[in-house]
């Protein structure tokens, strides 16, 4: 009687579709990266700047930028000329210096990066 009375349960499982592998945002495929411009344009007071110093040194690699916020006062000039070969890096400054003139006159500032082109 016991057996009529107690009815052993059962478990109904229902069937799901399956659960598909969590995302990994961190693994996203990369992106291609824009190429770097190869000549940064230049403002007319940085292109002046730069024909003064092409005349003079015949730079093989030349880049001027205005630093000062767009005012003028302050420059950034990387060069590398042929006319460096054999001179200190002093002289090289004071050779940028003298092809410049007094164009720095106005200047509050400037930061130089000289060498010699191979």
């Amino acid at each position: 009687m016991l057996s009529a009375i107690y009815r052993p349960r059962t478990l109904l499982l229902t069937r799901r579709a399956p659960i598909p592998p969590p995302r990994r945002p961190y693994t996203a495929p990369p992106r291609p990266q824009p190429s770097p411009p190869e000549t940064p344009s230049m403002s007319p007071a940085e292109e002046s700047i730069a024909e003064r110093l092409r005349r003079v040194l015949h730079p093989t690699e030349l880049l001027v930028r205005d630093v000062s916020g767009g005012c003028g006062s302050m420059y950034a000039i990387d060069i590398a000329s042929p006319a460096f070969r054999g001179a200190s890096i002093l002289k090289q400054q004071r050779m940028v210096n003298a092809a410049l003139g007094d164009v720095m006159r106005g200047w509050h500032g400037l930061q130089l990066n000289t060498r010699v082109s191979e």
